[in-house]
């Protein structure tokens, strides 16, 4: 049986049915996604709050009515979604994430650190000069596709470059997924480009090196000061830390746009499917060699090597991503080692405390 729907439509010639503004808490990033998270009576006794910087002395939070400091947590990063315990703010409730940018630490240690959660769009950014790095460029990509996040790679200073079109060429040949903008962050052009990306309800993250325009992108979305900019060394067009901390700011109209510190190194972990996405060619290929562990040297019937000697894949390319794919793996199991590690302490820390009591 059709069924009609027409008694649901507006009559002919009749005005269309006004959109309803947002609430406080969508103009902050609420989503359905969260709100299966609650129920009616959570919701009034713990309100939801969102995490918008990040300090080791704790958690800004702002809510529908809500600006105030949380107790600092490890698994807590900015975007996060708090329900908020107004008696005893240190068992606010975390709610489960959409999305989560994380990175392995400087240091021996190796432990994860988290960069953002709960983001919609991560606008890659990179300049049109020296600082443009096809290999780093790829890590954040993988990092996107990892947290199922739309990238977008930005190339600054465009104005300054005589030849966009070999940037622009390099950039594009990453991933046919990843939409490539090249741009003078200075001028209207960003809120311009970027608006269909920054729409209300949405969170937005700039992420790259230092001194490429991050927080003039920021500036021109905003079309004043809200963060902090520099300008490059001369002799060698690198950037200097402007911007300390991750902050989220809101548009007048409702987007949630983080700036970042710049990165200029991003040490990746448990990206593995990232990684296969943007070299989803290669990986194709390596599933059609004859044995399953072939490192694409000199085993025979190895479907890379092949293509490789037929010109039809890009030699630098392939050592990039066995570069990268080797990486993420030493990466990944030594923190799980150091998760197994850690288990295994905490248990003999226990054992002797249980000890000591009797």
């Amino acid at each position: 049986m059709t069924r009609d729907y027409s008694k649901f439509l507006p009559p002919a010639g009749s005005s269309p049915l006004p959109k309803r503004a947002p609430s406080p808490l969508q103009m902050l990033g609420w989503k359905p996604f969260f709100s299966q998270q609650t129920d009616v009576d959570t919701l009034a006794t713990t309100p939801p709050v969102r995490v918008t910087e990040v300090h080791r002395s704790g958690l800004r939070v702002l809510g529908d009515g809500i600006d105030t400091t949380i107790p600092p947590g490890p698994e807590a990063t900015v975007g996060d979604w708090f329900l908020l315990d107004r008696t005893n703010p240190a068992n606010s409730i975390l709610l489960d994430r959409i999305s989560l940018f994380e990175r392995r630490a400087a240091g021996h240690d190796r432990k994860r650190q988290m960069i953002a959660a709960n983001v919609d769009t991560v606008f890659i950014v990179t300049s049109c000069n020296r600082d443009f790095n096809v290999a780093r460029l790829e890590r954040f990509v993988a990092l996107a596709f990892e947290a199922q996040v739309t990238p977008v790679i930005l190339l600054t200073k465009a104005d300054l470059c005589d030849d966009t079109a070999p940037y622009l060429d390099d950039a594009r040949a990453i991933s046919n997924r990843v939409v490539v903008e090249a741009l003078n962050a200075k001028s209207a052009e960003p809120a311009d480009k970027l608006a269909g990306w920054c729409t209300p309800g949405q969170t937005v993250a700039f992420l790259g090196s230092s001194g490429v325009g991050k927080s003039t992108l920021v500036n021109a979305l905003f079309q004043r000061s809200v963060a902090d900019t520099g300008a490059v060394r001369e002799d060698d067009n690198r950037g200097r830390h402007t911007t300390t901390h991750r902050q989220l700011h809101f548009t007048p109209d409702g987007c949630a746009v983080l700036d970042t510190p710049g990165m200029r190194e991003l040490q990746l972990t448990d990206v593995e499917d990232g990684i296969a996405e943007v070299f989803d060619d290669l990986v194709t290929l390596a599933g059609q060699c004859r044995f399953n562990d072939c490192a694409h040297e000199t085993e025979p019937g190895c479907a890379v090597r092949k293509a490789l000697d037929a010109g039809e894949i890009d030699a630098p390319r392939l050592a990039r991503w066995r570069k990268l794919a080797a990486e993420e793996r030493f990466n990944t199991s030594t923190l799980a080692q150091r998760k197994a590690h850690d288990r295994s302490f905490q248990k003999v820390v226990k054992s002797a405390q249980k000890h000591k009591k009797r």
